[in-house]
């Protein structure tokens, strides 16, 4: 599994959503950046995103997920 086909799928599934992903393999690092997801509890954004990780989280092709989210005026805001 690679992290551009990660955030691909991602980015695809999630309308509006831009995904930064670092990782290979099976352990990936979610940036995930959208207005709609950053309005959500903590718990239903992870939903979100596992909801879509899951068939391969299944089939063990992805092993672990570390996700950190962002409203695009905090992602633009970072230093």
């Amino acid at each position: 599994m690679q992290a551009q086909e990660v955030k691909n799928f991602l980015e695809e599934k999630i309308p509006g959503a831009q995904v930064e992903v670092e990782g290979e393999g099976c352990n990936f690092q979610l940036n995930v950046i959208s207005d709609e997801l950053a309005g959500l509890s903590p718990v239903k954004r992870q939903q979100q995103i596992y909801a879509h990780l899951n068939p391969w989280i299944a089939d063990g092709s992805i092993h672990a997920v570390t996700m950190k989210f962002f409203s695009r005026a905090d992602w633009a805001g970072r230093a």
